[in-house]
């Protein structure tokens, strides 16, 4: 399977690259960094794309089937990429990495089990050069338990006088900085006891290799937007 990676330049294209040169059922088929033509990626049988959401939304134009890992979408934006899901199948999630996936799962079982008795608290880290805040896993983690405790009370970190906490609030905490790659933890508090659902990527090659896993999945699919529930068989 011929595999073009979009932002080689870049650290996870970088490690995307590794991971498909790695694989003997995959064969690097492009490689080339924002800026560059695109159209490279139309002689590949998909597109793995960890860019910034301008791009991607360039790189769909030319790609015959495409795993995207880019996070900040504006809601219009994520529009575009359901246009473009009518013509061909993407893989789209926030991360790929196979045990925070694992993860999204985890958290929506203690949510059915917990319900609202239990406040929630999603906290995460990364790297200082990262862009965009609370990461696209935080995101679909909270998504994730909204759907469940039927809710859509947000609140991005906290400061002075906040007043008690809401029921059924889910806030969102974002820590940068060093070379962190990137820990999750969602925290569930309760009267007498909490549970913590945490999990810390101590390489990219883990969102990497399950990137390299959506494009290999992708072989034969319809067009259509699937995510790595998909992928995993989770649904």
């Amino acid at each position: 399977m011929k595999i073009a990676v979009a932002g080689s330049g870049g650290r996870m294209g970088r490690t995307v690259i590794e991971a498909v040169q790695a694989d003997p059922e995959a064969e690097l088929g492009a490689a080339f960094d924002i800026g560059a033509d695109p159209s490279v990626a139309a002689a590949s049988d998909v597109l793995i794309d960890f860019t910034r959401p301008e791009g991607t939304l360039v790189h769909l134009k030319h790609a015959r089937a495409m795993v995207i890992g880019t996070t900040g979408f504006s809601a219009s934006q994520e529009k575009q990429v359901e246009d473009a899901a009518r013509r061909i199948p993407i893989v789209m999630a926030a991360n790929f990495a196979v045990g925070v996936n694992a993860v999204y799962k985890l958290a929506e079982t203690a949510a059915r089990i917990l319900g609202d008795g239990y406040d929630v608290e999603i906290i995460e880290a990364h790297h200082r050069h990262k862009v965009d805040a609370p990461s696209g896993t935080a995101l679909k983690i909270g998504d994730v338990v909204a759907s469940v405790l039927k809710t859509k009370d947000f609140v991005h970190g906290r400061h002075g006088e906040t007043g008690e906490r809401p029921s059924r609030q889910i806030g969102y905490h974002a820590i940068r900085g060093g070379d962190i790659v990137g820990e999750h933890t969602v925290l569930f508090a309760g009267a007498g006891e909490r549970v913590e659902i945490t999990v810390r990527s101590q390489s990219r090659m883990t969102y990497a290799a399950g990137a390299v896993r959506a494009a290999k999945w992708l072989r034969g699919k319809p067009a259509g937007l699937y995510d790595m529930f998909d992928v995993l068989g989770l649904k």
